[in-house]
């Protein structure tokens, strides 16, 4: 059986995470990892971290984390709420995204986000909460 980064990296081919530079790190049952540069496609104009790419790499690990816990021949997960916190701007590196699961429902997941950089230094905080839905229904 294939192991569970090896899926997550592999699912993020030809996607927002691929062009994000996004790669999964770490991935057991209620927690998921996952690192994304620092660089041109990921700050603002100021040549900081984009708050937009953090989203993107909370939501990513979240979303993942459900993934990982449900059924996903019958299930998928979708983020329905996502919120976040900026705290510190990074110019350059490797920021670190953990998602801890809160609550594991049968239909919603709720995870804690947080994302540092290299000196482990909080670069944001947030949380996601995903639904989950049976394919092929809307």
């Amino acid at each position: 059986m294939e192991d569970l980064l090896t899926k997550l990296n592999t699912l993020c081919k030809n996607t927002l995470m691929e062009t994000l530079g996004i790669v999964y790190t770490k991935a057991e049952e209620g927690l998921v990892r996952a690192t994304m540069p620092v660089d041109s496609r990921t700050v603002q104009p100021f040549g900081i971290l984009h708050g937009g790419a953090s989203m993107a790499l909370a939501e990513s690990v979240g979303s993942a984390g459900s993934i990982l816990l449900i059924d996903q021949e019958k299930y998928t997960a979708v983020g329905v709420e996502i919120n976040g916190n900026h705290l510190a701007s990074v110019r350059k590196g490797l920021v670190t995204a953990t998602a801890t699961l809160l609550h594991r429902g049968e239909r919603t997941h709720v995870w804690s986000i947080s994302i540092e950089d290299e000196q482990g230094r909080k670069v944001m905080v947030g949380r996601i909460t995903n639904m989950i839905i049976e394919k092929g229904k809307k």
